[in-house]
């Protein structure tokens, strides 16, 4: 019987990646993604695990602090919706994070690096093709970059489509991410063959722990019935509008094209369909920019992905 118990569940990711036992899954996680000259050999958690603070619902941002062996601070954040503003709320909770370090009467100087780093269930930018984006404070004339300040990394799982039979010749990288999309859907013999890694095994019996523990798995149904419920909601509100005509100005109406000001139409329909892909709106001075064609082609791109998100279940 598969495990069953998904990763980027929000309890599981902070059980797996949080647990002062579970260090190295950590360590080698990021290394994954950051690749560093340096590697990060040790951590010191900030804001470890606590079962507690999911028995009261207290835990509301799903982030893991750590320090490593430099001094060096790792904020890494699971993310399971996109929403307008996310870009910007990554950035300011990254500088956030590296101005937060400085206390009173302390030197600029004594800053450490921070790496800021969001794993997104879904997609940022649609007109790109990267998962992993790196963003660095670099002059872009000069290339010169200002090392050892602030770093922030984005994964989207949505862009990712390796298979399993790929899995022997994959970057870490890849291997990790295919493990916390994927990991639910196998047997843990199966699992434990697939990834030899120590790190990965030991994230492997982590989720087949809570699977076995009844409050470690009562807990993290709970929270899967909560992302289960948003998500249902967002895909009802459609679906219902669709039905009655009532969700922007008759979204029905849009689609058969039979509204008056047909440019208006197609704009709220692509930010209605990129609501229910709960992905940020493209800005509206630029699709006014646009053709009706044009409008038409994206409106034709984001129905298929959301057909394909439907017909997987």
């Amino acid at each position: 019987m598969p495990i069953g118990i998904r990763p980027i569940n929000d309890f599981a990711y902070k059980k797996i990646f949080g647990s002062p036992a579970n260090k190295l899954a950590l360590i080698s996680l990021l290394n994954a993604i950051l690749d560093l000259q340096s590697p990060v050999v040790d951590l010191t958690l900030e804001n470890p695990y606590n079962f507690q603070d999911f028995l009261d619902d207290k835990l509301s941002i799903l982030d893991i602090k750590a320090t490593d062996q430099t001094g060096a601070i790792y904020s890494i954040e699971m993310q399971l919706s996109i929403f307008t503003g996310l870009v910007q709320r990554i950035v300011f909770y990254g500088c956030e994070v590296y101005a937060g370090q400085l206390k009173a009467g302390q030197d600029y100087a004594s800053l450490n690096p921070v790496y800021s780093i969001c794993l997104v269930d879904g997609i940022i930018w649609p007109d790109s093709t990267k998962v992993h984006h790196a963003f660095r404070l670099t002059d872009s004339e000069s290339s010169r970059t200002l090392a050892g300040t602030l770093e922030i990394h984005t994964l989207e799982f949505g862009r990712y489509n390796l298979k399993a039979r790929d899995l022997a010749n994959a970057s870490l990288l890849q291997q990790w991410i295919y493990w916390l999309l994927h990991a639910h859907e196998y047997e843990s013999e199966e699992l434990l063959r697939l990834f030899p890694q120590p790190a990965i095994q030991l994230a492997t019996q982590t989720i087949v722990r809570i699977a076995e523990i009844t409050e470690d798995k009562t807990m993290y149904d709970a929270r899967e019935k909560a992302i289960r419920d948003r998500q249902w909601a967002l895909n009802a509100s459609f679906r219902d509008g669709v039905i009655e005509g009532k969700i922007e100005g008759k979204i029905e109406g849009k689609i058969e094209g039979k509204i008056e000001g047909q440019i208006e139409g197609e704009i709220k329909l692509i930010h209605t369909l990129q609501e229910i892909l709960s992905e940020p709106f493209f800005e509206t001075s630029d699709l006014q920019g646009k053709s009706l064609e044009d409008l038409q082609a994206i409106t034709v791109e984001l129905r298929k992905r959301i057909a394909i998100r439907e017909a997987k279940g």
